[in-house]
């Protein structure tokens, strides 16, 4: 850690910009949602200023606890927030910094080199949606402490005792009459500890739960390397070792870590300040024009390329990778709002230039690595081709009949795809009855013949020659791959129904993997859907509910009474249905359940994919293990 020099960051470095109050007008605005994800937003923003601490070398451990009423303690022990006198407010530099908008530190380059969080206004943003906050801060050898609720000082700042410890806690309570639930998701709290430790080597973070009593520790010294090996420990690697390298230009620090996988799919995740710029920007092409243009050079160098040979691009050649690239910017230019895309032009090149040495060295030093990867690149040249060819020919064949539709498909009459849904129905039977059931002005249905192939071991070739996805791609009238448009949409819900078993549970998932590898816009821009059919029928005279899960059924039958005759009817398929009885229960949209599928993390999603649909097999058994308490409805 570094130096502490506490006459360096004071009162003065604290820069007012605007006030407070818009933020619980319009939360929305501020940490994107009042949902679960804006939620757990606000955990963000207190650790995120734990990691602006840590950046400027004053911090090394972060601690955060969930207490038993869903509130939210996080310490750490960096040099805590000043808490003298502010020239522009008046009020503590500590009161200040909470309760007004934009106020803080980070707008200082003398007081934070880099700094991530929401432009600034996350600690205050967190005070102001918080039934309450109460912020203790150690601070030139005492504590201090000062309380507030929903954003409004309820005292001033009381000195507690003498320390010899650094560092600030914040506790909070998010604000009920704010937020559509309080409840924290330990996983995705989980997910971003351990991604932020990952990003930041060296860095100690302890999460626990004390509702369930769950705890988790995170330090990596091996950094995003580590984070590599991490993401991969469920695949097969092309190369044993992991290929780092890190540098600066410019005051802008370029760490990148990568490795190859037998697998087909591009995995690279990019971060400015520890932020997940999930939409790229300037870094992300600078590395992806650097790695095109090196494995390009080595192979015409070394006569890997033979004259008849596919061009390889820069698709070809991401084929199995999965990399971190991290840099760390003083003035990151994030475009828009939610920081998911860098704007910073300089950094294409400085980040081309780090990573495209550091390349070509690597591949210099080891040229089986590097012949393996042109190979691979060249094999996904090829399938490209054949994939091109097939879909010049499903594209003359469609124009020759006319744009024609899957023979399969029974289409809806509107022609709005806004107001459109197409459901994607297991088996013929169930086809059927869906068929005869529906509102044909906007339901269309589009049956499956058993399973369709599992895109997670198969190359673009032979996915575009299977008859069901080509049904599908048909019947969306989007494309895929390099064809995708998602203005082509024909309707703007597509529904999974399968049946609540084994069997659906696993056609589901084929599903979603196809949609997520090769149409991942319908995921992220919500149009995919699972349906929920019901479990059972529970009849006792006039009374008939239909019941969802067997927590449900026991719900009911204590309500109607255990002792009383009543008739239980499974349903084990939706081909037991009869179209009423589907219409009612599953397609309905005024009382039907829809689950939308979203795309809350592309790791976990990638992960859950990659062991749910992998080669490897022990992942596989070791998930189902893990996750088995959590199944219900499960059909043996």
């Amino acid at each position: 850690m570094a130096d502490k020099n506490y006459n360096h960051y004071g009162a003065d470095q604290i820069q007012v910009l605007e006030g407070l109050e818009p933020v619980r007008k319009r939360p929305g605005m501020y940490i994107g949602s009042t949902g679960e994800r804006g939620l757990h937003q606000l955990v963000y923003e207190v650790v995120d200023n734990s990691i602006d601490e840590a950046l400027a070398g004053f911090c090394d451990t972060i601690h955060v606890t969930i207490n038993t009423d869903n509130s939210v303690v996080v310490v750490d022990n960096g040099r805590g927030i000043p808490i003298e006198k502010n020239k522009k407010t008046g009020k503590s530099t500590l009161e200040t910094v909470l309760t007004v908008l934009h106020a803080g530190g980070k707008f200082d380059n003398d007081a934070y080199k880099v700094s991530g969080g929401l432009h600034g206004v996350g600690v205050s943003c967190v005070n102001a949606l918080s039934d309450y906050l109460i912020a203790e801060v150690n601070w030139d050898g005492k504590r201090y402490r000062q309380n507030f609720e929903r954003g409004i000082a309820k005292s001033e700042v009381e000195y507690v005792c003498d320390t010899d410890s650094t560092g600030t806690t914040i506790t909070f309570l998010p604000d009920s009459t704010i937020f559509e639930t309080i409840e924290f998701n330990y996983t995705i709290l989980k997910h971003r500890m351990r991604e932020l430790a990952f990003l930041n080597k060296g860095i100690k973070i302890s999460l626990e739960d004390k509702r369930d009593g769950v705890k988790d520790f995170f330090h990596y010294e091996g950094g995003i390397k580590e984070f590599v090996h991490y993401l991969n420990n469920k695949k097969e690697p092309l190369h044993e070792d992991i290929i780092y390298t890190e540098g600066k230009r410019e005051k802008v620090m370029v760490e990148l870590s990568l490795q190859y996988t037998d697998s087909y799919n591009e995995n690279i995740f990019s971060f400015v300040n520890n932020i997940n710029t999930i939409e790229g920007g300037s870094h992300l092409v600078g590395f992806k024009t650097a790695l095109t243009r090196v494995i390009n050079d080595y192979a015409k160098k070394y006569n890997l390329l033979k004259e008849n040979d596919v061009a390889i691009t820069g698709e070809d050649i991401r084929e199995g990778i999965t990399a971190i690239l991290s840099i760390k910017i003083p003035n990151p230019q994030f475009e828009g709002q939610t920081k998911t895309k860098l704007g910073n032009s300089e950094v294409r090149g400085i980040v081309d230039n780090i990573s495209g040495e550091a390349l070509s060295i690597y591949c210099e030093e080891n040229p089986k690595t590097a012949k393996a990867i042109v190979e691979k690149s060249l094999r996904s040249a090829r399938a490209r081709d054949a994939a091109r060819k097939a879909r010049d020919l499903v594209r003359r064949k469609g124009a020759l009949e006319g744009m024609a539709l899957p023979g399969k498909l029974a289409d809806c009459s509107e022609k709005d795809p806004a107001l459109c849904e197409i459901c994607i129905v297991e088996g013929n039977s169930a086809g059927g009855s869906a068929k005869e059931g529906r509102d044909r002005r906007i339901q269309a249905i589009l049956p499956l013949r058993g399973k369709i192939l599992n895109v997670e071991k198969s190359r673009i070739d032979r996915i575009l020659s299977s008859e069901e996805i080509k049904n599908m791609i048909t019947a969306f009238g989007c494309g895929i791959g390099e064809d995708f448009d998602i203005s082509k949409l024909r309707y703007h819900k597509i529904i999974i129904m399968t049946d609540a078993d084994v069997d659906g549970a696993h056609i589901r998932t084929l599903l979603l993997t196809f949609f997520y590898r090769y149409m991942k816009e319908l995921i992220t821009q919500g149009h995919v859907y699972a349906a929920q059919p019901p479990l059972y029928r529970v009849k006792k005279g006039k009374f008939e509910q239909y019941v969802y899960s067997d927590s449900e059924l026991n719900k009911v039958l204590e309500e109607i009474g255990r002792d009383n005759k009543y008739e239980i009817q499974r349903y084990k398929g939706l081909g037991e249905m009869d179209p009423e009885q589907l219409w009612e229960t599953t397609m309905n949209p005024a009382q039907r359940i829809l689950l939308r599928v979203n795309e809350d993390d592309a790791m976990e999603a990638d992960e859950t994919f990659n062991i749910l649909m992998g080669d490897k097999v022990a992942p596989r058994r070791e998930f189902i293990e893990e996750n088995a308490r959590y199944v219900k409805n499960l059909d043996i």
